[in-house]
């Protein structure tokens, strides 16, 4: 059975995430461990660690993941912002470390008012930096790809190739793999023919192996749209499919799997308690 979870609020303190993953019936649980929307970070205390961990074992939740500001952008042409940037990201890196935390995932960034080529060389110079900045610690960072939305980088597997392979940091480097966001990028996921042609070229480029996570994510706008809108699944533009081929892929029976849907209630029922259920249903 594929590990399943959920992205799941941090209010109160990171194990009341993993309360909450549990209460929903979560494999595995992406978390904030900061606010997102702020540069700024609580300090965290050996409590708050002690507490997190004990709420992972007892609960039997696994493979936490952190996944970075939203303020972050490595590809910046903006010296002062780009280099804020890097700060940002070691800040993540070194809690999530604190925490035990394997694996950050972030958005590699934009290049605004700049041009592709300028924000790759951006992109790969700050993680570079972010590597210098954390030696000695076992945490990594993910890539995640995106929707291709404006000038945001990372839509193109072959966008993503490059970014890694340029880093003097690329064993340490992965990416997080979005449905939604590949399905709008033009990535083609529900035929087996699609499937199969999208993850060989992932396997091309990025190579499979650097895969450490996916969001599983239906879509709100069409295939091809290049717009990050998530749908509950099988709710969105996406339909089933592209889940059933992913859950019942067994290159990634051991890779871990987030929902980033909706939060709230339908008929009484948790709406992550839903969508892992429709989710669960998929498996041969």
């Amino acid at each position: 059975m594929p590990i399943l979870g959920s992205h799941t609020s941090a209010a109160g303190g990171l194990h009341k995430a993993v309360e909450r993953a549990a209460k929903t019936g979560c494999d595995c649980v992406q978390l904030f461990t900061k606010n997102n929307n702020q540069w700024r970070a609580k300090p965290i205390s050996i409590d708050d660690v002690d507490l997190f961990r004990n709420s992972l074992d007892e609960l039997e939740v696994s493979h936490p993941l952190c996944h970075a500001s939203y303020l972050i952008n490595l590809a910046s042409p903006n010296e002062e912002l780009r280099q804020k940037s890097v700060d940002g990201m070691v800040i993540e890196l070194q809690r999530a470390e604190q925490f035990g935390i394997p694996f950050v995932v972030v958005h590699p960034g934009s290049f605004t008012t700049s041009d592709e080529a300028s924000g790759i060389a951006a992109i790969i110079r700050s993680l570079d930096e972010v590597y210098r900045s954390i030696e000695g610690l076992t945490v990594e960072l993910l890539l995640e790809n995106t929707a291709g939305q404006g000038s945001n980088l990372g839509w193109q597997f072959e966008q993503l190739q490059l970014m890694i392979d340029g880093s003097s940091f690329s064993s340490r480097i992965g990416v997080c793999i979005d449905t939604c966001h590949a399905f709008s990028a033009g990535y083609e996921l529900s035929s087996q023919d699609g499937y199969k042609r999208t993850f060989e070229l992932l396997d091309r480029t990025v190579g499979l192996k650097k895969i450490k996570a996916f969001h599983l994510n239906d879509s709100k706008q069409p295939f091809g749209a290049r717009k990050d809108r998530h749908e509950h699944i099988g709710q969105g533009e996406m339909g089933l499919e592209p889940f059933r081929n992913l859950l019942n892929d067994q290159r990634f029976a051991t890779t871990p799997m987030y929902l980033e849907t909706e939060k709230g209630d339908k008929d009484g029922r948790d709406l992550d308690e839903i969508n892992l259920e429709t989710l669960r249903s998929l498996v041969r």
